[in-house]
């Protein structure tokens, strides 16, 4: 039986990638995304493999659940979930205006939380199942340049493993995408260097990590000792290296 997956945020150009390669190995998906026109573009590409979409903000918290519902329902069940969307926003206006950083806030972490709230219940209910969030290495360490996002992210990695803990007795794997930097339209006009990681690959991991037991996978895959370096740096070290530290 093929699998069921429901990918959320899917127009995002890494959950693009990962609905293709999910498509290409007969998953019947069910995509949600907030541009409508890159939705139908996504669409048309995979063709049959589409069993529904659906075209939303996930900004609008009252109707997650609805939309978790919808999906299951199109799908005939569910197998695999993964909450894709983001925004990394713009850190210094998000220092000054509160409305951008709770823009951040609630489409990093509330956003994500609404829906994990009735996909948790519907794969704990059914003892079965993978459910994944991608949150981002910027949530190890506050660094200036984004530490909004990077609170955001933090956060969603702790709601995730609690839920992990909560699911584990009833057979659900719950997994934590941390991803690096990757050249997509929202880290348009970063510049890059060799840390960053390829989008086809990239995706292929996550596509991975969500058929095995890993709870927590970096990609890509070098970000795990980069970080681990990162995390256990003494604060007043860290302030006194520009490259993490500065803006």
């Amino acid at each position: 039986m093929s699998r069921r997956t429901l990918i959320l945020g899917a127009t995002s150009a890494i959950a693009a990638e990962v609905a293709a390669l999910c498509a290409a190995r007969g998953d019947r998906l069910y995509l949600i995304g907030r541009d409508p026109s890159k939705l139908q573009a996504l669409v048309a590409r995979l063709g049959s493999a589409v069993a529904g979409h659906l075209a939303a903000d996930l900004n609008d918290l009252a109707s997650a659940g609805e939309h978790v519902r919808t999906a299951i329902a199109s799908l005939g069940g569910l197998d695999r979930a993964l909450i894709a969307h983001g925004l990394l926003g713009d850190q210094p206006r998000s220092e000054r205006d509160l409305e951008h950083a709770r823009e951040i806030l609630d489409t990093n972490f509330t956003s994500a939380v609404a829906l994990l709230m009735p996909l948790a219940d519907h794969f704990e209910a059914q003892g079965h199942g993978h459910l994944a969030a991608i949150t981002s290495v910027a949530g190890e360490r506050g660094r200036p340049r984004n530490y909004t996002y990077g609170a955001a992210k933090r956060g969603l990695g702790c709601y995730l493993e609690g839920l992990r803990s909560r699911l584990y007795r009833s057979g659900v794997r719950v997994h934590n995408i941390k991803l690096g930097p990757v050249p997509t339209p929202m880290s348009a006009g970063h510049p890059q260097n060799f840390l960053w990681g390829d989008k086809a690959a990239v995706a292929r991991g996550i596509v991975q990590a969500m058929e095995r037991r890993w709870h927590t996978v970096y990609l890509p895959r070098r970000w795990a000792l980069v970080m681990a370096i990162v995390r256990g740096l003494p604060e007043f070290v860290f302030q006194r290296l520009s490259f993490l530290a500065g803006r």
